[in-house]
């Protein structure tokens, strides 16, 4: 009887159909507990994304933002933080005897140096997230989240040429059929006779439009890649570098506004109200969630679940502030959830499957000289939606506990 250390299968006879039936059933296993957590991911992400634009709004006076949008974000990076310190503290209380000591000064030495790249998603981040306040003064909330789904092409892109993944025809398709639901959305909303830094409206929307589309793109997908890079490191150590990076570059731009504007506006809290206080705790929360996005699921992923939190977003923006819900908005959802439905269709994925399995199985024979137990160890972990590897990089698909 050999038992595969993966899994855990014991096999009294290991032949290839043995190992096969064995591998199937970890891989539904797996498989399962993978959707409950993709599920779990994006019905947060809806509901956090698409209040975000609506309690941005609310935070205006008089068409204006009486606070400073960098003392919010800076204030959202430090509740980031403090929470990452706490799950960190709580995780080592649960760490078994013989494991190294997560909290150790060595430890935490060795994860830093590892996890430096994240300080490039940390500044990307911050200059994003001072643009959402600056997109909120030129366009509607329900707008705003639209724009925003432009990223998903950018970043498909970006995967493709700095992560080297694949994508079928179909889900090229399913992007441009986002862009058109966008676009149609988009027809007739820029208002007219206003300025921005001096520039007509139109103008002025459409360099923050493609600001506010690029740099979050970059982002995610630095984001993503830094994550996955240093699988093995708990994910709330990674928060706590990515957030603590990110308090830093803020406070950074608390100080330059206060070499601009003056010792006043050093006061982080002037101007703030209820409606600011729940935005940074939308916001922290927002960010924590995005960083299991990253981790265990995907980019991708990530924004077509905030594409989803578009309706939640028109319909509270119509109920709370009155925007009307035009024919070129119902329109434009429609087609994105088409192109969600393409772009995540089994069709869609069925040519890259078959490669897969191909290259799966030129694995296979290339190994079948090796021992029995090495071919059952192989087998086990050799397809990549399982996310279930042998080795030091071993990626598991469940939440750290």
């Amino acid at each position: 009887m050999i038992e595969c250390s993966v899994c855990h299968s014991k096999l009294v006879s290991p032949s290839t159909k043995a190992v096969s039936r064995a591998y199937d059933q970890h891989r539904s296993k797996v498989s399962s507990k993978q959707r409950v957590l993709n599920f779990l991911l994006v019905g947060g992400d809806c509901v956090l994304v698409g209040l975000q634009p609506v309690l941005v709004f609310m935070s205006k006076v008089d068409g204006r933002f009486k606070f400073s949008p960098i003392s919010v974000n800076f204030l959202t990076e430090i509740a980031k933080v403090l929470f990452a310190i706490t799950m960190l503290i709580f995780q080592a209380k649960r760490q078994k005897a013989g494991e190294k000591p997560i909290l150790s000064i060595s430890t935490f030495i060795q994860a830093a140096r590892s996890n430096v790249l994240l300080a490039i998603p940390a500044l990307l981040y911050a200059i994003n997230n001072y643009l959402k306040f600056t997109m909120q003064l030129y366009f509607n909330p329900a707008t705003v989240k639209m724009l925003s789904n432009l990223k998903v092409l950018v970043i498909a892109v970006l995967l493709k040429f700095v992560m080297k993944r694949h994508f079928s025809v179909i889900q090229w398709e399913a992007l441009a059929l986002l862009l058109i639901g966008i676009s149609i959305n988009q027809l007739k909303s820029l208002p007219e006779g206003s300025t921005a830094l001096g520039l007509p409206v139109s103008t002025g929307a459409y360099v923050y439009t493609v600001i506010f589309v690029t740099v979050p793109s970059m982002a995610s997908v630095f984001n993503e890649y830094a994550l996955k890079s240093q699988y093995d490191t708990s994910i709330y150590l990674q928060n706590l570098f990515l957030y603590g990076y990110g308090a830093i570059f803020n406070f950074l731009g608390i100080l330059g506004t206060v070499i601009f504007k003056g010792p006043s506006s050093f006061d982080i809290l002037e101007g703030h109200s209820k409606a600011t206080m729940l935005l940074i705790c939308n916001n922290a929360a927002q960010g924590i969630l995005s960083s299991f996005f990253f981790k265990y699921a995907d980019t991708i992923l990530k924004k077509y679940s905030s594409t989803v939190a578009t309706i939640f977003t028109g319909i509270a923006s119509a109920v709370m502030f009155g925007h009307t819900l035009t024919i070129n908005f119902m329109l434009g959802i429609s087609v994105v959830f088409i192109s969600m439905h393409q772009f995540f269709s089994p069709l869609a994925k069925a040519k890259d499957d078959h490669q897969n399995g191909r290259l799966e199985k030129f694995d296979v024979q290339d190994d079948h000289r090796s021992k029995e137990t090495s071919f059952i160890e192989m087998a086990a972990g050799a397809n990549d939606e399982a996310t279930h590897l042998v080795g030091p990089d071993e990626r598991k698909p469940l939440l750290p506990i």
